[in-house]
């Protein structure tokens, strides 16, 4: 019989989970171990399913010593949580996603990890939980393909534009954000704003002397404690850490342009000489990448063309090059890079992390203005010219892409709201719930 129906499909595929999951006693009666609660799509979620991770959230809910909603408000929550994690099952699978043994590995590793527990320490806990390292695998990998899904499909639907980045760092908010972080040590030497002109000069001399001492190795926080005047001097000065929007202008003005480790010269206010010394820093910080401008040209090899004839061609024009061929014109003749060859093999200025490992560490090796030896990548086989280094300042770039950051993962869970209520809405779902919770209800009665 040929099913032509989606409806016929999903309801002989629920009928079949039912009966299959039945069994005969011994004298002759079926009784059911099992059954559908919830069909969704060309799928089912079994009451034994519905019941494990019912029994999971009770168990965290009372270890959070939390008042637990009604348990059949509880299990229509959860059956709703498993009806959109069949739905993202369902999509990846027909999108072909998949998590690799090696990505399956890791994600246990972490999860052990994270318990501090060996091998042997681990399998006892699953054993305890009731679950083999299998079952476990196969819980993990479900939880891998559905964050795979929902962030794929979550993120495509989230655009940042530079106008929302450019309007978040002129917030107030984000002058706060990107403002760095410090931990100070500070010292007061105390001088009254109308102190006449020997006493305020006595103050400075003893602040400079301070500054020298801090300078020259002496522990910072032993010098508050003997002669700072601030309301932290017992604490070694210590003021916490502090963005510099929190500070008061002066101190912040005083910070402009030092590094960890740096102790102001020594700045006056009405209440005195003041002295700060930078113990950390966190938050915006500048961001000088080494460059590196580069051209290659590639050879990549096929059934006819094997390694050695790919490495003999390139060593043929590496020794042009050096007799004094042009790169580029050799590059646009030979190179089977499409995306670079018309440039003469031109790769542009890189940035670390841009490169597979082989053509960096060739890149890195080579002297600016040399050629490479020839060597493999992934690609193909390469000779590559380092045209140039320099160290370029990416501060800005880095703070605008950190706010793109934040401004998408805040999005994140909001648009995830309205992902998956589209796709629990579009989905076919039929809950079978309501006969599941009178039969509880009627042996509770018994």
């Amino acid at each position: 019989m040929r099913i032509t129906s989606k409806f016929t499909a999903r309801a002989l595929l629920a009928l079949v989970a039912t009966f299959t999951l039945a069994a005969g006693t011994a004298h002759g009666q079926v009784q059911t171990l099992d059954r559908v609660v919830a069909v969704v799509d060309d799928d089912v979620v079994m009451a034994s399913e519905l019941q494990q991770r019912l029994n999971t959230i009770v168990a965290q809910i009372q270890a959070q010593q939390v008042q637990a909603p009604p348990m059949d408000i509880l299990r229509r929550q959860v059956l709703e949580q498993l009806i959109v994690e069949r739905l993202m099952l369902q999509m990846a699978n027909r999108a072909g996603v998949t998590v690799s043994e090696a990505e399956l590995d890791q994600a246990i590793a972490r999860v052990q990890q994270n318990m501090g527990a060996s091998p042997e320490e681990f399998r006892n806990s699953l054993e305890a939980d009731g679950l083999s390292m299998k079952s476990f695998r196969q819980q993990i990998r479900q939880e891998l393909l559905i964050r795979r899904v929902e962030q794929g499909s979550v993120n495509r639907r989230i655009q940042i534009t530079d106008q929302d980045i450019d309007n978040f760092l002129r917030s107030k908010e984000g002058e706060f954000w990107k403002s760095p972080q410090y931990q100070l040590g500070h010292i007061l030497i105390p001088v009254n704003s109308s102190a006449p002109a020997n006493e305020v000069t006595e103050a400075r001399e003893k602040a400079e002397q301070l500054v020298q001492q801090a300078t020259g190795g002496a522990d910072f926080r032993r010098l508050a404690i003997a002669n700072s005047a601030g309301q932290n001097a017992l604490s070694g000065g210590d003021l916490g850490w502090r963005k510099t929007v929190e500070l008061p202008t002066l101190f912040a003005d005083a910070l402009d342009g030092l590094e960890v480790g740096d102790v102001t010269k020594p700045f006056r206010s009405d209440a005195g000489f003041h002295l700060l010394k930078i113990h950390a820093q966190r938050g915006s910080t500048e961001q000088v990448v080494e460059q590196t401008k580069v051209s290659h040209i590639l050879i990549k090899t096929s059934a006819i063309v094997s390694d050695d004839d790919a490495y003999n061609k390139l060593v043929e024009l590496r020794q042009k090059i050096l007799d004094g061929a042009d790169f580029g014109k050799l590059a646009r003749e030979n190179s089977e890079d499409i995306g670079t060859m018309l440039q003469g093999g031109d790769l542009g200025w890189s940035t670390p992390g841009q490169f597979v490992p082989e053509f960096t560490q060739s890149m890195d090796s080579t002297p600016e203005g040399e050629v490479s030896m020839p060597f493999r990548s992934q690609f193909g086989w390469h000779i590559l010219r380092v045209d140039g280094r320099r160290k370029q300042d990416m501060t800005d770039q880095y703070i605008r892409n950190q706010a793109a950051n934040l401004l998408r993962n805040r999005r994140y869970e909001e648009e995830a709201q309205n992902w998956r209520r589209e796709i629990r809405d579009q989905a076919f779902v039929e809950i079978k719930l309501s006969d599941m919770q009178e039969e509880s209800e009627d042996s509770g009665q018994q």
